[in-house]
């Protein structure tokens, strides 16, 4: 299946941000420094994309009640079995190159395998992220940043996040949204360090 991945593209303001961390009961330099870390500060590429990262080993996942495209999958280096067996493709374009091409085996598996925008929240908790369906929420990270940071808002909600985030239990919110592998990326201390980031940004 082909697809456009480019929308309206809208950035979201300083102040739209701040706002949504105080209805969340955040402080805004934390939930900032969320932003930081999962999309570098930017909801889309420089081709309006929203920013995405595609995960090789969920496709495999998410493929395995249909073993024939598994296998096209795996033969064509979109699907292995564990995380981590080859790095992940460098820049967007390289990311967007490997979400087409597993469109085309199976677009909602493709789809629900990728994390999207500024919190980069994984297709498959679209309902975490207040969404209907995984297109629905695609189409409203293609439309605006401020969509991207109400997924994140409600995953965090969601998944019980909203109270280490407040006490900046960066281990603890490391490891409830970004999974128990999080040590291994340095997760909690990129986070502490983007936070300390942006208070001192704030107090310039």
């Amino acid at each position: 299946m082909s697809r456009s991945f480019v929308g309206e593209a809208k950035k979201v303001s300083s102040g739209e941000i701040d706002s949504l961390a105080n209805l969340l009961g955040v402080e805004p330099a934390a939930f900032r420094a969320v932003i930081a870390v999962e999309a570098a500060g930017s909801g889309f590429d420089a081709k309006s994309r929203p920013k995405a990262l595609f995960e090789r080993h969920l496709f495999y996942r998410h493929l395995a009640g249909n073993p024939d495209v598994q296998a096209k999958a795996v033969e064509q280096g979109l699907a292995y079995r564990a995380w981590g067996m080859k790095p992940y493709p460098k820049g967007s374009d390289g990311v967007y190159a490997e979400i087409e091409k597993a469109c085309e085996l199976d677009d909602q598996a493709a789809l629900l395998s990728t994390s999207w925008g500024l919190g980069q929240v994984l297709g498959s908790n679209f309902r975490m992220a207040g969404c209907t369906s995984v297109d629905h929420m695609l189409r409203e990270a293609m439309e605006s940043e401020g969509y991207q940071l109400r997924h994140m808002a409600c995953f965090i909600s969601s998944a019980n996040l909203v109270r280490p985030l407040q006490f900046k239990d960066w281990r603890a919110f490391a490891k409830g949204y970004n999974g128990p592998g999080y040590e291994k990326n340095s997760y909690h201390t990129k986070l502490e360090n983007a936070y300390a980031a942006a208070v001192g940004k704030a107090a310039s």
